[in-house]
């Protein structure tokens, strides 16, 4: 039974993360920005990323990262942590996450 007001999540185990799902994801500029924000200053909660975009929206962009094993999402009382997994990305597709976000800037 889920504890909270949210059911259990799902998040793909890093040999089953495809390279096809990471680079779709972070084709996306909002998404580039999450993550650039959780490489930044860490660990942080749905609510706090400064987005001027509508809930509905920025739960989708959440669950398409989440959905690619980009991050991973936890409840902590009322609210839902994200958590790169930079470092399992990086030991499974060596570079790719700091290469498409530098790309992106550049």
């Amino acid at each position: 039974m889920p504890l909270g007001r949210w059911t259990p999540l799902h998040h793909p185990e890093i040999e089953d993360v495809a390279i096809d799902d990471v680079l779709q994801a972070l084709a996306d500029p909002t998404r580039r920005r999450i993550v650039r924000l959780l490489i930044d200053e860490g660990d942080r909660p749905c609510g706090t990323f400064g987005l001027n975009i509508a809930a509905s929206t920025l739960s989708h962009h959440f669950r398409t990262l989440r959905k690619a094993g980009i991050l991973r999402q936890y409840d902590s009382g009322r609210r839902r942590i994200n958590t790169l997994r930079l470092t399992e990305l990086d030991n499974r597709f060596p570079g790719v996450v700091h290469t498409i976000l530098q790309a992106a800037e550049d």
